[in-house]
């Protein structure tokens, strides 16, 4: 399902971020002084999730019915009842 959202990018970027803060936190612990530069690079892969989330609500289509389909590579099917009036 992730994939199908294209939402695949945002948990990439969410479990970079994690990582990263999980390095400062250890570099941190050690007094290593570019631990704050390693936590900047966090705060930058949650901000970039955060709008990488924003995707399929930013290109979501309606259909006819007014319904939104997240998959905009996916052509919109008619539904039968209008099929049958043509």
């Amino acid at each position: 399902m992730i994939k199908i959202l294209k939402l695949q990018k945002a948990v990439i970027a969410i479990l970079m971020g994690v990582f990263a803060l999980i390095a400062y936190l250890i570099l941190n612990a050690n007094d290593v002084e570019w631990s704050v530069y390693v936590l900047e690079a966090c705060g930058l892969c949650f901000m970039s999730a955060a709008l990488l989330f924003f995707y399929p609500i930013l290109f979501a289509r309606k259909d006819k019915d007014g319904c939104v389909e997240l998959d905009p590579e996916v052509a919109i099917e008619q539904p039968a009842d209008e099929i049958e009036r043509n």
